[in-house]
């Protein structure tokens, strides 16, 4: 709400104050405006923020010119040729920049994740029309003293370097973003990623994923039928990182933005103070957090047993974890219900404080024992039922860790019954997926054990360590540990011999791995890049995309490039770029570009091939990225005379 108020005030900025819409100073004034409306802006998306404030800090320094100018004598602001124009491209930069701003603030996170790199265009022609606008004042007519010229030129050489400077694209991101978009089969693994996404982009509490319900409500008003697509993986990504917060209900974005359509529809006849902010539902057992907001006792006990210390409406850290009953508000509904001969749902009597029933805590203490049984059969059928119950929700996995179940599934990885190791490799997996049993899972010593199953295991086996490699790998600490224990070759292995899903896993956990500078390295030696470009040349497997994300990871190693730059390759990028799908051919772009960058020979090959007209065509019908590597790639190759 804090931006809705901002953009009201600032919305005045961009009108003249004045009936005499020439009058420079009232331009002048009109421009300080906008720059101290920007100046109140918070809350930018997470991708877009560093960008946002350096711009902000930029536009901040035009200050002292704007007041030199307005303090000038009027007569002399009249009679100064072309100042009117200057003033008013001026004002429009600053108008355009204010209005990219305002799009990284209230816009869709999840849309402006996607669309990264055609903001950052947005960005750079921003920094384009400002620098004109600079260059276009006549500030010796003006008599602008030295020191402001001095601090306008040291803003025109920040916006010029901002506008060169490289691509800093959070690759994690992108990767994460590609691999939820495009893999068809939904994993469990996946839900490691949806969890890191979520995180990523700002959108674990719940009065985040309201605001972008809203935003992405705006989004689908504004476009209507354009990029459906897009729009439609928007909206399933949302619906995802709404599970994860426990927060079930169906998504109806196409209606009206409106604060009732947030809500179920039983719950329009309620009065809203009775609703639990977390499920929209009207509450039975009201409690008051350390926050002072009131939520159905069920539902926040299993936000807290999700590992969150937060209030899911206020985002306010809590100090502390106890729950007060509400006794005044559910007096109040009780009333009303009686009044209005309304039933309140039944709650289960056998259900605890933490929402587990009696028995289903037996089953899981119970099945954790059987781990341990000497009888074979036992064993399996405990580990087995841990798998399932763990695949189906957060809560078991927490209620199962919670219960001592991952040191002796840790210690059946060693089994020799294969079926025993199968089910114990995939429940650790499902496990995994929770951020702290991945800690759990990793101090347990489960690492070495996963890696030899990897290696020698039954094709489900390896599968699925793979995958929970990948899983285990989404924290830093487990990227070093299993690079460091040597889990990086069979992982290799895995992508050259695996089954079409082996490999998938393989390419998935081999890209979070290579985020680490010294797992690039073992990849390398492993004999990933050969393997990569296997896959390259495998069109039925569909993993084009993961393989060039990889190689371009490994693009930016001195070893890497040493070994991906051959002329074999090149010749297979400039077909990619020639014929492969819209994606192929971003990947393919961006893999060159890296490239060619440190090494002229390969900027000279990929020319012979015939690089330039598909580049040329690029620039034209390509991605947005796509569209920003080919312009780049073409920019470099501007400096060679052997441009057809």
């Amino acid at each position: 709400m804090e931006w809705q108020k901002v953009m009201e005030r600032g919305e005045k900025a961009g009108v003249s104050s004045s009936s005499n819409g020439g009058d420079e100073v009232c331009v002048v004034r009109e421009m300080m405006d906008v720059i101290d409306t920007v100046g109140s802006y918070v809350g930018y998306r997470r991708t877009q923020r560093k960008e946002c404030l350096n711009l902000v800090r930029r536009l901040k320094l035009l200050v002292p010119l704007l007041e030199e100018i307005k303090g000038i004598d009027h007569h002399k602001l009249g009679s100064t040729a072309g100042l009117k124009t200057s003033l008013v491209n001026l004002k429009k930069s600053l108008l355009g920049a204010k209005k990219l701003l305002k799009k990284c603030g209230c816009g869709s996170k999840i849309y402006l994740a996607m669309e990264s790199e055609a903001v950052m265009s947005s960005f750079h022609a921003v920094y384009d029309t400002l620098i004109q606008a600079l260059d276009d004042l006549p500030y010796d007519e003006l008599g602008i003293s030295d020191e402001v010229n001095e601090q306008v030129e040291l803003t025109r050489m920040q916006l010029k370097r901002a506008k060169r400077r490289a691509d800093t694209q959070d690759i994690e991101l992108a990767m994460d973003m590609m691999v939820v978009f495009s893999k068809k089969d939904d994993r469990n693994a996946d839900s490691a990623i949806i969890e890191r996404l979520a995180s990523k982009l700002e959108l674990h509490t719940i009065s985040d994923l309201k605001s972008e319900e809203v935003a992405v409500r705006k989004l689908v008003e504004e476009r209507g039928a354009q990029n459906s697509e897009s729009i439609q993986q928007i909206k399933d990504l949302l619906g995802k990182f709404r599970q994860i917060a426990g927060v079930d209900e169906t998504i109806v974005l196409d209606g009206p933005v409106s604060s009732k359509s947030l809500q179920r529809c039983q719950s329009l006849i309620i009065p809203h103070e009775f609703l639990c902010p977390i499920t929209m539902e009207i509450m039975v057992d009201p409690v008051i957090v350390a926050s002072g907001q009131t939520y159905e006792r069920e539902s926040i006990q299993k936000w807290l047993n999700s590992e969150h210390r937060t209030c899911p409406k206020t985002g306010q850290i809590l100090d502390h974890l106890s729950l007060a009953t509400n006794f005044a508000l559910r007096n109040l509904i009780l009333q009303w219900c009686e009044k209005n001969n309304y039933e309140l749902p039944k709650k289960d009597a056998c259900l605890r404080s933490d929402g587990f029933s009696a028995e289903f805590i037996e089953e899981i203490s119970s099945l954790v024992q059987n781990l341990s049984s000497r009888e074979s059969e036992v064993r399996r059928e405990a580990v087995m039922n841990i798998r399932m119950l763990a695949k189906e929700n957060p809560d078991n996995r927490i209620l199962i860790a919670n219960y001592g179940g991952i040191p002796p599934l840790v210690q059946l990885l060693s089994c020799q019954d294969s079926r025993i190791q199968e089910h114990t490799v995939t429940a650790l997996l499902n496990l995994s997926i929770d951020e702290t049993n991945k800690r759990l899972v990793a101090r347990e010593g489960a690492i070495p054990a996963i890696i030899e199953i990897l290696q020698n295991g039954t094709d489900e086996a390896r599968e699925n360590s793979a995958a929970a490699l990948f899983s285990l790998s989404i924290l830093d600490e487990n990227k070093v540990l299993i690079g460091g224990l040597n889990g990086i070759r069979p992982l290799v292995y895995l992508l050259q011999n695996g089954t079409v899903r082996g490999k998938k896993d393989a390419a998935t956990a081999l890209f979070n791995l290579s985020l680490n500078q010294t797992n690039k390295s073992r990849a390398i030696k492993a004999g990933i890049i050969p393997a990569l470009l296997c896959l390259l040349e495998e069109n039925n497997l569909g993993m084009v995309d993961e393989a060039l994300s990889i190689l371009l990871l490994l693009a930016s190693h001195p070893e890497g490039r040493n070994e991906i730059g051959r002329l074999s390759f090149i010749k297979t990028l400039v077909r990619i770029i020639r014929n492969g799908t819209p994606k192929n051919k971003e990947c393919a772009t961006s893999v060159l570009l890296e490239l060619g960058l440190n090494n002229s020979s390969i900027i000279l090959a990929a020319l012979q091939y015939g690089v330039y007209e598909h580049l040329a065509e690029l620039t034209k019908n390509g991605t947005n990225r796509a569209q920003r590597k080919a312009n780049s790639l073409l920019h470099h190759m501007s400096k060679y005379e052997h441009i057809p």
